[in-house]
């Protein structure tokens, strides 16, 4: 996944907000996904910047890896 300047993201997020061009047509014509474009608008909305998501998701991923070894454990251990 190649990262976006974050010059290129406030042109792009500047367009849709104040010009009124759709998200699919900004991203067309930056030649990066509309998905990433709509992940950027839906960031905007919750108050947290795109490094503390990634942080957030991170640590949820590490989470459920834990859940899963000691689901595990869990099991081995009901089954002796």
């Amino acid at each position: 996944m190649k990262r976006i300047p974050s010059e290129i993201k406030v042109q792009i997020l500047t367009r849709i907000k104040e010009e009124g061009v759709s998200a699919n047509k900004a991203a067309s014509d930056a030649g990066i996904s509309p998905k990433t474009v709509y992940g950027w608008l839906e960031m905007e909305g919750t108050g947290i910047s795109l490094w503390e998501y990634r942080r957030l998701k991170n640590e949820n991923k590490e989470l459920y890896e834990i859940i899963g070894r000691l689901t595990k454990d869990l099991n081995k251990f009901k089954k002796n």
